[in-house]
């Protein structure tokens, strides 16, 4: 089936974040004078520290140097701190030899999404300009780059099907959201406390401490400059544009690179380089960046006018590297030259050689887990463990209302208006099968649920014409890839008139291809589908919630329709959705779930656990966890089968 719908929630969230530009942009130009500036940095302030907060406790860094490699003028040292218990952190620091006669600068450099790490021989050629330039550097390991591989224990086990590199980034952050935790606070933490490293040596002066990093690392350089008053100056690289600009461009992001609210917040990349004003700071591109040059230009506009309205233009600069995405010696030299000048030094145009093999390897075998930290999962089923064995039983009523809390369900006002789209024709088994579809509009601007049914009457595909009992059934993904190739919604659909639901971003509006059945392409673990419950994220809009309350408002239209009689059928993706519905929702008398999860605790102890981002509820498991919603829906739920986590 061609897929009409496939820009339907990426246009709806564009549209929303269009109107927050305008009124962003007109707050902006009114601010005219400091207090008005300081106003809005205290609005920044308490948003960034509801993305990212509350902190963890600080632990013992319990610091460990494992060996040190000497050089022409500078030396290396590898380290190996915690930044929760037991939680080992790799790193190494670039100290140089004019530390042995005075204070000097520190910069914290962060590591994009290379594999390698700190390793990365573009990382180790920027941290040498600096050391090289007398300043003492600490790069150290993302989560699952470099050193810290989280997957090394079930490697040497034999386990296979690993995701890359950003899709372990997502299982991680879509496994924390059931926590009610992000993964972009876990690494910002893990910065704070790199940073803590770095100032805990007596060379270095906290007067002039930087933090610099390109593409994932810039990322972390603004986040870590938003959330960190301790850094004086800011040099990111190939990360700030606009989140307009990238959802306009269908540009996934990075689990942590999507903090929670940022966007509900009215704001914009670029106010996280603000809300530190008038510290020195600038931002770097690339020409041909896929952050496009577009965006970047209008962030350092933004950021440049309120440096302007501190009286500190002085203080703020930007740099468009000739190239493409990438740290490339352009960028390098200009962020270099900017925090020499900060400093009061003169930047040394210095050779640099990336090292290899034991130079820089921390760990004797390479890898943290193997040297004896618990893994990110570990600290995962600890807390699981810890939220299940303090949750205070919760009656039927008292989950309802929590899950319409954590589902952040709109308000359902009036009976929703449909349209009447043009029937879908299939071929089964050798038989044709007409459909009748319905696009039932939410009143969220753009927003339709799809719904299919199997009219019986020849010909009669251009009324809705509603029964008294009625019968739907929630897809996996699709109401057509179901109908061709499911046993069960085939079997239900034989037995009479059954209506089917797409709610948003599934079935006919589903952002993948909607030419042929690529179920890859819509669970790809840094695709489309991930990438609006990213946005979702940013807007305080569950994405989950939102395909529940398209549900819901199908069900408004069919009541007022004459149905007095719901049975509703969900399978995979939409049992979830189902059992939701069917618990917000009493006019559902019986919700059949089929291939349903076992539990969301057993996502969490399964570190491959693969069902997609948007089926996983923010915080739910501080308060209940699936099987409990099920038992509050009591002699109306019949559990058909279960998938594991594996799906």
């Amino acid at each position: 089936m061609p897929n009409g719908y496939q820009h339907m929630v990426l246009d709806y969230y564009v549209a929303k974040l269009r109107k927050a530009k305008a009124q962003r942009q007109a707050e902006l130009k009114a601010i005219k004078t400091r207090d008005q500036a300081l106003v809005y940095q205290r609005t920044i302030r308490q948003a960034v520290e509801e993305a990212f907060g509350p902190w963890p406790e600080t632990v013992p860094l319990n610091l460990k140097v494992t060996g040190i490699e000497q050089f022409d003028g500078w030396h290396i040292e590898k380290l190996l701190f915690e930044s929760r218990p037991g939680f080992l952190v790799s790193a190494l620091l670039y100290v140089p030899e004019a530390a042995k006669n005075g204070k000097v600068p520190g910069v914290l450099a962060t590591c994009g999404h290379a594999i390698e790490g700190k390793a990365c021989s573009t990382y180790q050629e920027f941290a040498q300009r600096l050391v090289k330039n007398d300043f003492m550097v600490l790069a150290y390991d993302p989560i699952h780059q470099g050193e810290r591989d989280q997957y090394a224990l079930l490697k040497k086990q034999g386990v296979t099907g690993f995701p890359g590199l950003c899709g372990a980034h997502n299982f991680m952050g879509r496994q924390l959201e059931l926590l009610g935790d992000s993964f972009a606070a876990w690494r910002v933490w893990d910065g704070r406390v790199a940073l803590s490293v770095l100032l805990a040596r007596p060379e270095v002066d906290a007067s002039h401490v930087g933090v610099t990093g390109n593409s994932g690392g810039g990322t972390l350089s603004e986040w870590l400059w938003a959330c960190e008053p301790r850094l004086t100056m800011a040099a990111p690289s190939c990360h700030i544009t606009t989140l307009l600009g990238d959802l306009e461009n269908e540009l996934p992001r990075d689990a942590e690179q999507y903090p929670r609210g940022i966007l509900a917040a009215g704001l914009e990349l670029a106010d996280l380089m603000i809300v530190r004003a008038p510290k020195p700071a600038i931002i770097l591109g690339q020409r041909f960046d896929f952050f496009e040059r577009r965006g970047f230009f209008e962030a350092c506009e933004d950021v440049s006018d309120f440096y302007e309205v501190l009286g500190a233009g002085d203080k703020f600069e930007m740099f468009l590297g000739p190239t493409t995405h990438g740290y490339s010696v352009h960028n390098q030299e200009a962020m270099v030259d900017f925090f020499c000048r900060q400093t009061g030094k003169k930047a040394r145009q210095v050779e640099v050689a990336p090292l290899a093999g034991d130079k820089i390897q921390v760990c004797p075998d390479g890898n943290v887990l193997l040297a004896g930290s618990v893994s990110i999962s570990d600290l995962m089923q600890k807390r699981a463990g810890e939220l299940a064995a303090k949750r205070p039983p919760l009656d039927e009523a008292a989950i309802r209302a929590k899950l319409d809390e954590l589902l952040q369900m709109p308000e359902r006002r009036g009976i929703p208006h449909f349209r009447i789209p043009r029937p879908c024709v299939y071929q089964i088994d050798g038989q044709q099968e007409v459909w009748a579809r319905y696009a039932v509009e939410t009143e969220e601007p753009g927003i339709r649920a799809i719904v299919h049914k199997n009219v019986r009457e020849d010909g009669c595909y251009y009324t809705l014409d509603v029964e008294r009992e009625v019968c739907l059934y929630l897809p996996d993904v699709a109401s057509d890839w179901d109908l061709t190739g499911n046993a069960y919604f085939r079997q239900l659909a034989a037995s009479g008139e059954v209506y089917s639901i797409d709610p948003r971003g599934m079935g006919e509006s589903r952002p993948e291809d909607g030419l042929k059945n690529d179920e890859q392409a819509f669970f790809a673990d840094y695709g489309m589908d991930y990438m609006m419950h990213g946005y979702g994220s940013l807007l305080l809009e569950s994405y989950l919630g939102r395909r529940v309350f398209d549900v819901l408002r199908v069900i408004d239209l069919l009541t007022d329709e004459g149905a007095d009689e719901i049975a509703l059928h969900g399978r995979g993706q939409g049992a979830i959705i189902a059992a939701f519905a069917a618990l917000l929702e009493p006019r559902i008398g019986e919700v059949f779930l089929v291939d349903s999860p076992i539990s969301f605790q057993e996502w969490i102890e399964d570190p491959l656990a693969r069902w997609p981002s948007a089926s996983h509820p923010q915080g739910i498991l501080q308060f209940f966890d699936f099987p409990d919603v099920v038992k509050a829906l009591g002699a109306k739920a019949k559990v058909v089968s279960n998938w594991t986590s594996k799906r």
